[in-house]
């Protein structure tokens, strides 16, 4: 990705005023949920910032962020479509990762990316599992339609604090 096109991604990152936020139920419904659809035991809704991959909300696993070096999300977030690793033990972008080859041993991640409406990847949901296995187009398409509901929410809580910020500068 090139510099320019990342300050621009990490601008609208900001934009939106998450990174660091309190916890919401409804993130954590939704990975719960992403869970349970895709039978897996690890559910994210990642966001990527420049140095780090903060976890807005993750189902299964008891980390808020991880460094954005060895992180897949850094890698999904370049596509907009769903980025899948079948079996990240074989997989030559994959192999040498910490998270697959270390304590963790994932095997199998797949990612819908997070879109804002002007068209940045600002992070992802993604789906994790240690066993290796496949992602289907009807799988796919869930996966991105959870993303956009992710979206839907951080657009809506976007525009209420700048209609409360318009109308506090009108008073």
């Amino acid at each position: 990705m090139d510099k320019e096109l990342e300050h621009r991604r990490i601008m609208a990152l900001k934009r939106y005023e998450i990174l660091d936020s309190p916890m919401d139920g409804c993130y954590d419904e939704i990975t719960s949920l992403a869970s349970k659809i895709f039978d897996v035991p690890i559910a994210i809704i990642s966001l990527v910032d420049t140095d780090r991959i903060w976890f807005k909300s993750s189902y299964g696993l008891d980390i808020e962020e991880i460094t954005r070096d060895p992180g897949l999300c850094s890698s999904a977030i370049i596509s907009n479509e769903v980025y899948v690793i079948e079996n990240a033990r074989v997989d030559p972008r994959t192999m040498a990762n910490p998270l697959v080859a270390g304590v963790m041993g994932l095997q199998f991640y797949a990612a819908a990316p997070l879109t804002t409406s002007d068209g940045y990847n600002l992070g992802t949901i993604c789906i994790i599992d240690q066993n290796p296995r496949t992602l289907n187009g009807k799988e796919a398409s869930i996966l991105l339609h959870l993303s956009r509901i992710v979206m839907d929410h951080f657009e809506i809580k976007l525009q209420a604090r700048n209609m409360l910020k318009d109308l506090h500068t009108k008073v």
